[in-house]
């Protein structure tokens, strides 16, 4: 069976056991084969499976990551420009009794506020906003933690003539030099430049599920075959998966999910996460920041690919 059909296996299973008035014995076989089909469901997902399950409309987003993992968040708006680009949700907050500032790329829950933060595609005032929060950051010597959720940056006319490959360079040279420690997550979608101006860190983690790649599926598709309905033969291809890129070495750490994704039971991942994060936090406090940026430099280069290839 497909993870799909196992998917529905095992939601048939669920029903049955809660509808049903079932001896204890009886209640604990059904536990056990769920978990044996849940255990062949997670060995047998497919590129296009992680995909699907980090675009699904229950996913936690940005905003759910910052109220579990950070205390007194402060939001900050604008630009300093042109305006305020609500897909980019930044401020300054706690994590774990210390000053941070995060900025984060965030989609809406609904349709109303998918439209307001444009699906999480952000615009050149949003990138700006991001290195106004980088270099006050940098200022007052916070660490960054980015949050990365985006298809891709918005290819609209208007964002074009804003500048917006100025704006995502700016943000790669930017962080590339940042003389204070930068952490990337990728908690879902990782789209093209959209993805990499906020990625250029001196760790990148990935939730197990998340996917980061060149663009999407689809529009690799269009483009190599001029067929998007080849876009989950596509996935298998452009090998976007957290395991793939940590095989290559292009992350540095895999946040496990439950099955289903980590909408499933977002404590269990936050908490990981949140661990992980005050791991690394505390080992880069302990290091001079000339060699973290150093370091930084260098672990770029030693992908062997140009960083705005990754």
């Amino acid at each position: 069976m497909n993870f799909e059909e196992l998917e529905k296996k095992i939601a048939q299973l669920r029903i049955q056991k809660e509808m049903l008035e079932l001896e204890d014995s009886k209640r604990f076989q059904i536990d056990q084969e769920i978990y044996e089909l849940e255990k062949e469901a997670v060995q047998n997902l497919e590129p296009w499976d992680r995909l699907t399950i980090a675009r699904a409309l229950d996913r936690p987003k940005a905003q759910d990551y910052i109220q579990y993992l950070f205390t007194d968040f402060i939001e900050l708006h604008g630009d300093r420009r042109f305006g305020d680009d609500s897909s980019i949700l930044g401020g300054i907050a706690y994590f774990e009794n210390k000053p941070v500032t995060v900025i984060a790329q965030s989609k809406g829950k609904s349709l109303e506020e998918n439209i307001q933060k444009n699906f999480g595609m952000v615009s050149p005032e949003g990138y700006r906003k991001a290195l106004r929060l980088a270099k006050q950051a940098e200022k007052f010597h916070r660490p960054i933690i980015t949050i990365v959720d985006t298809p891709g940056a918005y290819p609209g006319m208007g964002a074009e003539e804003r500048g917006q490959a100025q704006a995502i360079a700016e943000c790669l040279y930017t962080f590339s030099d940042i003389k204070t420690p930068v952490i990337c997550v990728v908690i879902s979608e990782g789209g093209s430049g959209g993805a990499l101006a906020f990625s250029v860190a001196d760790h990148i983690v990935m939730l197990e599920n998340a996917v980061y790649s060149i663009l999407s599926p689809e529009g690799f598709a269009s483009i190599l075959w001029k067929d998007e309905t080849r876009a989950k033969e596509a996935a298998s291809v452009m090998k976007m998966t957290s395991f793939d890129l940590k095989e290559k070495g292009i992350i540095d750490h895999i946040v496990k999910e439950p099955f289903g994704g980590a909408q499933k039971y977002f404590p269990m991942v936050t908490e990981e996460l949140r661990r992980y994060l005050a791991k690394e936090l505390e080992e880069l406090g302990k290091k001079k920041i000339e060699q973290i940026v150093q370091k930084r430099y260098q672990k770029f280069r030693e992908m062997g690919i140009p960083a705005w290839k990754m």
